[in-house]
């Protein structure tokens, strides 16, 4: 998962004007009758690598369904941006992002619930179906999941590290024979990045938010700030830059792969996005869980998920249904998404399809089949920010218990 910065939208229109009608309706959805008879235009907004794989489905849409499609490629913070242009009335039928949005787009009133047939579900991941699952209602159609693993360089660490304290043993050994500059590449910056610290959060104890009945996230029971997270930020601040120099502002979102392509550092927390830039510099590599700490919890990576969304502002409602529902569904097509970035798909299908030939798949699932799902809940959005900076804060050398509690009283504000 990267986090993304605002910006400035720039699209990149790909009209695919599309006429006739191909094959017979009668062994097809009901929905494909409403989706013909509407006709007009399908607007489908998505990131710069999905639009290029999804032409050809969207252009084979248009002609079965004689309509125009067009994908325009949002090159940064598409949700921002898909807000804004819902409540304006100039946005998209459909959008392609992460599941963790879905809190904040059903508050903002932008997205609609997908129908979906009982056996259409069955066809994903468990764990894919309930990220896009809010209130008892599925909010969009899965295609990808991913999770952090620990990825090393099987030339200067053969063998996966059981525990977060063998890692640093096994990394100082390579630092004090000047293999390696760093220890570890787990990317934080200047500001934290609570998406990569989380796995060792949790293994040290601590938690965001506490689970109701019914198994959703409570943000009535907020973790930060509670004597788990001060005694998990203890035990992350002793890797920081005043104790072990494990963890280090310097290393960020900018550098932490290239560090460990560069063979800076033998070990990376990342994920299936990494693989990409570790083939291609000839690193030899292996896949493997995070390692907590020692007697600790397991570690536990989130677990995130990128779908497929109707927009509830939409100009044509009944073929974004459509395209969701029978399109977003196939094999072919999410196999094509994977292979314009390497996600794990999230229809067993596709997966089946491409697992044969990449065995990094069932590694990074294998990581992530004790994860926890990224929470979808609008109060995930107060998390973000204030925890990133206590994490960076304590990693830096401030007082845990004191940054911590801090942190806890701003994000609880927040969210009241």
């Amino acid at each position: 998962m990267r986090i993304r910065t605002a910006g400035v939208v720039a699209v990149l229109g790909l009209a695919l004007a599309a006429s006739g009608c191909g094959g017979s309706d009668s062994d097809k959805p009901a929905a494909k009758e409403s989706a013909k008879a509407a006709g007009g235009k399908l607007v489908i907004w998505a990131d710069d690598k999905r639009t290029a794989a999804l032409k050809p489905f969207a252009e084979e849409f248009g002609k079965e369904n004689g309509v125009t499609v067009e994908v325009n490629a949002v090159s940064k913070d598409l949700q921002t941006n898909f807000v804004t242009a819902s409540q304006q009335g100039s946005g998209p039928d459909v959008v392609v992002g992460a599941h963790d949005w879905i809190g904040n787009l059903v508050q903002n009133g932008a997205i609609d619930p997908v129908q979906l047939a009982a056996d259409q579900k069955g066809g994903f991941s468990e764990v894919a179906v309930k990220a896009v699952t809010f209130n008892g209602q599925l909010y969009g159609v899965p295609y990808a999941q991913e999770n952090l693993a620990l990825i090393r360089n099987t030339e200067l660490a053969p063998e996966a590290p059981k525990t977060i304290e063998d890692l640093v043993a096994a990394g100082k050994k390579l630092k004090a024979e000047k293999k390696v500059s760093e220890i570890l590449c787990l990317q934080v910056g200047q500001n934290g990045d609570a998406y990569h610290i989380y796995p060792l959060y949790t293994s040290a104890g601590g938690y965001l938010f506490g689970t109701a009945a019914n198994g959703d996230y409570d943000p009535k029971d907020l973790g930060v700030g509670k004597p788990e997270s001060i005694a998990a930020f203890q035990k992350i601040g002793k890797l920081g830059e005043k104790g072990e120099g494990v963890l280090k502002r310097s290393i960020a979102d900018t550098n932490s792969i290239a560090n460990f392509t560069g063979k800076k550092c033998a070990y990376l927390v990342s994920g299936p996005w990494a693989t990409a830039d570790v083939k291609k510099a000839g690193v030899k590599y292996d896949i493997s869980p995070v390692p907590g700490f020692a007697g600790g919890k397991e570690a536990q990576p989130f677990v995130g998920v990128q779908a497929f969304y109707v927009a509830a502002k939409g100009k044509n409602k009944a073929l974004a249904q459509e395209f969701v529902a029978n399109y977003v569904t196939k094999p072919d097509l999410a196999v094509a998404l994977y292979e314009a970035e390497p996600r794990p798909p999230a229809l067993t299908a596709a997966l089946d399809q491409v697992k044969g030939e990449d065995p990094d798949l069932a590694k990074f699932q294998e990581a992530g089949k004790n994860g926890q799902v990224l929470p979808a809940i609008p109060a995930m959005a107060a998390i973000w920010d204030p925890f990133g900076k206590a994490e960076a804060a304590v990693i830096g050398g401030a007082d845990p218990a004191q940054t911590i509690t801090a942190a806890g009283k701003t994000i609880a504000g927040q969210i009241k």
